[in-house]
């Protein structure tokens, strides 16, 4: 898999992670047979059968064993369960993606500890309705204990809605054990962007809205877009690497004077979050990138935004803190020598600002 540009490191895999050579392959195929799958002719029908096809890959890789609904991706996934869901109320924890508080559902926050995994007293508030979690926070990598989630939320009639966009395939066996719908996105697991899934254990809960997909989306299936997800699905991301390359970044972060963020919860290992004091993450950020290191201040969709991050501040930091914060993250093709690179980076910047204070 060749990076974007060849001397430049790019770790913000968790905004987006390059195509795997097998999803880009896919692509290509669904894009030479292609034919609308809802058509009766014999192209139709066998862009259906592929499709079809693929929606049993993806559904085998994350060990879901009902049904799969293709999105353009997870906000769409999030959007659809949060607003035709049948369910009196909406409740999401305070540390979710802003496609959440995009959506228009208007849910009601369950608040966090300062790591940022849900409290209690939030779950103890619950009577019924929907409530959206996240695998893990897309920011600071923080997981949330799912199964304790969803017997709290079962236990108070509610359903759990869990946007596992970050989540690898491979991990997802206590989601699709617990979760009663799950959004996810293609482009964060090797996949094309545009789109994504929504799990769904039972669609009997779900407000249909005629048209594709089982009449619960409408619009023309893309077909090469879910082959190239599917695909990218049959390459497993190598975890194990990514604890052993987290740990050493932790460290070296501790070592040099930063502060790692939720480092007492558990967390994805290929997403770390790191505050350096005393330095604004935009100039980090500069400084990283005239290195030629790509890595961002808090999700994609909220990085360029000048507001103090929702999440950090819902963890109990403030205003200032927050605005120190980046997050690394890594990808499959990720190396020991790459994460070195950039604990070298984050030294240097380190250094010159003690030196500054010095003086």
């Amino acid at each position: 898999m060749e990076r974007f540009v060849s001397d430049r490191l790019y770790l913000d895999h968790a905004a987006t992670t390059p195509m795997t050579a097998g999803a880009r392959a896919a692509v290509l195929a669904g894009m030479a047979m292609w034919a609308n799958p809802s058509s009766p002719h014999g192209e139709g029908r066998a862009a259906r059968k592929a499709l079809e096809e693929a929606r049993a890959q993806v559904a085998a890789a994350y060990g879901w064993t009902s049904e799969v609904l293709f999105t353009s991706g997870a906000s769409e996934s999030l959007g659809i369960a949060l607003n035709r869901v049948h369910a009196p109320a909406r409740y999401a924890s305070a540390v979710e993606h802003d496609a959440v508080w995009r959506s228009g559902a208007d849910p009601r926050v369950l608040p966090v500890d300062e790591q940022g995994v849900v409290t209690r007293e939030g779950l103890d508030a619950i009577s019924g309705g929907l409530v959206c979690v996240q695998w893990c926070n897309s920011e600071t990598g923080v997981r949330q204990p799912i199964a304790g989630i969803a017997e709290a939320v079962h236990a108070a009639g509610a359903l759990l809605l869990v946007d596992a966009a970050q989540m690898p395939a491979g991990e997802g066996a206590e989601v699709a054990a617990h979760a009663d719908l799950v959004a996810l996105s293609a482009h964060k697991r090797g996949g094309p962007p545009g789109v994504g899934a929504l799990l769904v254990r039972d669609l009997a809960v779900l407000a249909p809205s005629g048209g594709q997909e089982r009449g619960y989306r409408a619009g023309t299936e893309n077909l090469p877009g879910v082959l190239g997800y599917a695909a990218a699905l049959e390459e497993a991301e190598p975890v194990e690497r990514w604890v052993r390359l987290r740990a050493r970044l932790d460290d070296a972060v501790r070592r040099s004077g930063g502060e790692v963020v939720g480092e007492g919860a558990a967390r994805h290992p290929a997403i770390g979050s790191y505050r350096m004091p005393g330095v604004a993450a935009t100039a980090q950020l500069i400084r990283m990138d005239l290195d030629g290191i790509a890595v961002s201040a808090g999700s994609a969709c909220a990085s360029g935004s000048l507001k103090p991050s929702h999440v950090l501040r819902a963890m109990g930091w403030d205003e200032a803190a927050t605005r120190e914060v980046l997050r690394v993250s890594f990808g499959r093709t990720t190396t020991q020598d790459e994460v070195d690179r950039f604990i070298a980076a984050w030294r240097a910047i380190a250094r010159e600002r003690r030196g500054a204070f010095a003086a």
